[in-house]
């Protein structure tokens, strides 16, 4: 009975271990705020945890004249094969990271016209499906 018990108890200390260690996507996100290009403003960070799902997605109302810019941070590679893209009101894609085959940590766009705007993050190749984000805007 001791051998189980001592089973049992090790099994979940070692799958509770696991789980912790898997993604820290709020420290992802925290990192992504710095890297923002000079002269934006921080308006958002978002955590990108692949859960159940193929993307992860996110609204926020963008304004006409402003510029924007949405950068990735990953915890091995600079994007970890996460792609952003942005779609307008109409789903829409307006921008993405993955250009010609090739991933970039950043994207800008520049508004013309305000609405709800898309912003979701997809995994093409990534090893841990884990990384965080930042929104920023200047005028």
């Amino acid at each position: 009975m001791k051998k189980l018990m001592f089973i049992v108890l090790s099994v979940f200390v070692l799958s509770t271990l696991e789980v912790i260690g898997q993604c820290n996507s709020e420290a992802l996100s925290n990192q992504c705020i710095p890297k923002l290009a000079e002269g934006f403003n921080f308006l958002k960070s978002y955590k990108i945890e692949k859960g159940g799902k193929d993307f992860v997605e996110y609204s926020y109302v963008f304004t006409k004249g402003t510029q924007y810019m949405i950068n990735i941070c990953a915890a091995t590679q600079p994007t970890d094969g996460i792609v952003v893209s942005l779609f307008d009101s109409n789903r829409n894609k307006v921008a993405t990271s993955k250009i010609n085959g090739q991933f970039v940590s950043a994207i800008a766009y520049p508004c013309n016209t305000t609405g709800i705007y898309y912003i979701q993050y997809t995994f093409d190749g990534s090893a841990s499906y884990c990384g965080g984000s930042a929104l920023g805007f200047k005028r």
